[in-house]
């Protein structure tokens, strides 16, 4: 997963694949999925993160290697 931060106009972009995506999905207003013409999701775009996320937790992580949180 590739994560971009664009500061200027206040939008992640979440990478999830390498393909080429041929359509958007609006989720809700100022979010959106990119999608392949079978269905499958390349990206995620949020606008005006700052507002809907704490920036922190999304553009710092950890590499763990024991069991996930939720199991």
């Amino acid at each position: 997963m590739k994560v971009h931060y664009d500061q200027d106009v206040d939008a992640l972009y979440l990478g999830l694949s390498d393909q080429v995506p041929d359509g958007v999905v609006e989720l809700a207003e100022g979010i959106n999925l990119d999608t392949t013409s079978e269905g499958k999701i390349t990206g995620i775009e949020i606008l005006r993160v700052s507002d809907r996320l704490n920036l922190n937790t999304i553009l710092s992580y950890t590499l763990g290697t024991g069991p996930s949180p939720n199991q």
